[in-house]
């Protein structure tokens, strides 16, 4: 979602750059890697790295193993990473140890807890770079602070945002709600996967407040397949809780922008429900997009699965006073490739031909 409005503006000028796509396969399960492609319209990667699932250091070692001979192959003169996943620092680590120069989509966000695998990768990965895309104002003042040059960072905006903004209409037109027997306005959607939550007790617990939930009000859980085993091997069943395989893009905001709220762990859902003013609650305790609680409709509940149960009352009070953020307006990644045009941005030696690679 991040890089999918970059990559067709960057096709659309051949002249300009050489781009070759590269998919290190670290998300492995069809309908949350093929079909988001296939949605998204950028078509086949020109490289698969295929490495799978795993722990953070052997996945890490797997994309950089298996990057490094394709990047001395290819000879780029950028190569662009987004987000914060284990495949981020290894595809900018991998190029920095070749001297090749890195492009950070996504650059600056913290969420000040370093026992986030992410905020290790985010913090690592922006020292590592030498372009730093920002998409709001608090992630300037963060590379500052750690040192970053000012002339490296550019505030660009939200490409995921992006592509939400132009698949609209077509996930407008979509159902999700009635495809799975709910009402529009009626029902939380719910998505959890971080091993905070995943990986111990407070699954159970968690679990246990969706099912008292859903006596009230009816809760769709679009299940990752990480949090699915976990339920299979602690035996965790939640029967009122309506347990969806993973859905495709296009189907899961469908569902997001039809529904009461949202509860989740996850970033990125934090700001597609700020853009799309559906109150969203955060089973964390810290956020690197604090700009959703300050002028959106996130409110972080803490790392405590007790106050789902708050979840009813708080829907009941809320109002819609989020805004959007500034540059939250479907030209990010506009201003993304404007920064890659001008002389020497892409380039890290004299090549007349710029090319970039994504990971």
């Amino acid at each position: 979602m991040k890089m999918a409005p970059v990559i067709r503006l960057l096709a659309e000028q051949p002249d300009k750059f050489r781009q070759v796509v590269v998919h290190t396969g670290q998300h492995y399960d069809r309908a949350m890697s093929e079909v988001f492609l296939e949605q998204l319209g950028v078509g086949a990667p020109d490289h698969m790295l295929g490495v799978g699932s795993g722990s953070h250091g052997a996945q890490t070692a797997r994309v950089m193993e298996r990057l490094e001979p394709l990047l001395l192959e290819l000879d780029p003169d950028l190569v662009l990473v987004p987000g914060d996943v284990n495949s981020t620092l290894a595809a900018a680590l991998t190029a920095a140890k070749l001297d090749i120069r890195v492009g950070h989509v996504e650059a600056g966000l913290r969420s000040f807890d370093r026992t986030m695998p992410e905020e290790l990768n985010r913090v690592l990965t922006d020292q590592l770079s030498s372009l730093l895309f920002t998409h709001s104002p608090e992630a300037t003042g963060h590379l500052l602070r750690e040192g970053c040059r000012e002339s490296d960072i550019h505030l660009v905006g939200n490409t995921m945002i992006d592509t939400l903004v132009a698949m609209k209409p077509r996930f407008d037109a979509l159902d999700s709600a009635a495809a799975h027997g709910l009402r529009p306005g009626s029902y939380l959607v719910v998505t959890l996967h971080r091993p905070a939550l995943v990986d111990g007790p407070l699954l159970r617990v968690a679990l246990e407040q969706l099912e008292n939930v859903a006596r009230s009000l009816p809760v769709i859980f679009p299940i990752h397949p990480r949090t699915r085993a976990r339920m299979a091997a602690e035996g965790i069943s939640a029967p009122r809780v309506l347990l969806a395989e993973p859905l495709g893009y296009l189907e899961f905001l469908s569902l997001v922008a039809a529904a009461r709220g949202v509860l989740t762990d996850s970033g990125g859902i934090q700001e597609e429900t700020t853009y799309l003013g559906v109150p969203c609650f955060t089973l964390r305790d810290n956020t690197e997009r604090p700009i959703t609680c300050s002028l959106g409709t996130n409110t972080l509940l803490g790392l405590d699965p007790l106050r789902i149960a708050e979840i009813p009352e708080l829907l009941d009070r809320a109002e819609p006073t989020g805004q959007i953020p500034a540059l939250w307006d479907g030209h990010a990644a506009q201003r993304l490739v404007d920064v890659l045009r001008r002389p020497g941005a892409a380039a890290s030696r004299d090549a007349v031909n710029p090319a970039a690679t994504l990971s």
